[in-house]
């Protein structure tokens, strides 16, 4: 797009034409009175000739058209950069999404080996109770079973993992990238009010950036295309340079010679296209493309405020969720350590610690996934209102 706004602040000051060629050229001697040869074929004695042309047009006054073309040609140059950025917000987005999974595929097996262990503690007394004929079976299979189910839950996180992993090594396209372990966390960015960022994605939505950019390329076109309507006023140069040796150089001015001839000079003139209805029939088409383009942004203006209020409803909830899970989760804890601890004192039953170990890996993962989808709301967020440095 750049090379095209290039193309047209050069394009009208460079329409030159160079023609040029050689070939044979038979014998021919005398001048306009008198010859002693007479018309020859191909069998006659031939020599060499060359000729070259040049012409053109240095333009003086186009009515705007040169100046129309470069504005649609700089407006498209806005559209392209609005293309570009929408591109890599997305990839961002992408990068994010795959990162966040890490860190929670991460965060789940970490946590289901937590609570793994914690069976185990329970499991291994009760399976000496079992044996010797004090314990209760149904509760060591009921342990069993949570034990087994854990191990294929974390089964489900490695594989969480890998596929992660994978995915972000295609985003960012570093096929060696490691990712450091580090634990899920609240993002950094503080909610503020739907108008702040209404008025953010106002400034920063790429998309909103394309239209109003779109709207002055397609004002340009109109204004190209009313231009074109009126003549091009001009300096048009031309010069012509033959040479045949083997013919008689006419030196009179008054005869034409088309063989040997320096020719050059300079004209102000114009050129003027009188095929008014057709153009006529052009304006109408740019002026209903405007049209179109102006409907076409009022979408848009209109989407992306409903994107954006999506987007924070959504930042809000996810927040709440997580809030809301975190004291479960604390809770749960609380209560699989003081049956752990009962456990240890002889006041709890193994069988006891099934149900607060559940809960508690339960309410932990909600926590984690809630974090996950408060990071993904606010990076949407940043998304939405094309300021990246809300999700940063």
């Amino acid at each position: 797009m750049r090379a095209q706004l290039d193309e047209a602040r050069t394009a009208p000051f460079s329409a030159f034409t160079l023609t040029a060629g050689a070939g044979p050229a038979p014998t021919f001697r005398g001048g306009q009175i008198y010859t002693q040869d007479r018309e020859v074929g191909l069998n006659a004695n031939l020599g060499m000739a060359w000729q070259a042309n040049l012409t053109g047009t240095i333009p003086l006054w186009t009515f705007g058209k040169i100046t129309s073309l470069r504005r649609a040609a700089e407006a498209q140059i806005d559209v392209g950069k609005g293309e570009a950025e929408k591109a890599r917000n997305a990839v961002r987005m992408d990068v994010r999404r795959a990162y966040f999974g890490v860190q929670l595929a991460r965060e789940a097996r970490a946590l289901l080996e937590e609570a793994e262990e914690k069976l185990k503690k329970a499991l291994e007394p009760l399976k000496k109770k079992v044996e010797e004929g004090e314990g209760d079976e149904i509760d060591l299979i009921r342990l069993q079973m949570a034990q087994a189910e854990l191990e294929g839950r974390a089964a489900e996180a490695r594989r969480g993992e890998q596929v992660a992993l994978a995915a972000l090594r295609f985003y960012t396209g570093v096929d060696t990238l490691e990712v450091p372990t580090e634990p899920l966390k609240p993002p950094r960015h503080e909610l503020a009010s739907l108008d702040d960022y209404q008025q953010a994605a106002l400034h920063h939505r790429p998309e909103l950036k394309m239209a109003r950019a779109g709207l002055l390329a397609r004002q340009a076109q109109v204004d190209l295309a009313r231009a074109k309507l009126f003549p091009d006023v001009g300096v048009s140069l031309f010069g012509s340079y033959s040479r045949a040796p083997e013919i008689t150089d006419q030196l009179n001015p008054f005869v034409r010679d088309d063989a040997n001839f320096l020719r050059y000079g300079l004209a102000l003139g114009i050129r003027w296209s009188l095929d008014f209805l057709p153009a006529q029939a052009r304006v109408r088409q740019s002026e209903a493309q405007l049209d179109e383009m102006q409907q076409t942004a009022r979408f848009a203006f209109g989407g992306v405020a409903t994107e954006v209020e999506k987007a924070h409803a959504e930042a809000v909830e996810q927040k709440k969720k997580a809030d809301a899970f975190l004291r479960a989760s604390k809770l749960a804890r609380q209560w699989m350590i003081r049956v752990a601890q009962g456990i240890d004192v002889g006041t709890a039953e193994e069988r006891e610690m099934i149900d607060p170990a559940r809960q508690y890996a339960l309410h932990r993962y909600s926590y984690m996934a809630a974090l996950m989808d408060y990071n993904l709301a606010i990076a949407n967020l940043a998304l939405v209102t094309g300021n990246d440095a809300i999700a940063e």
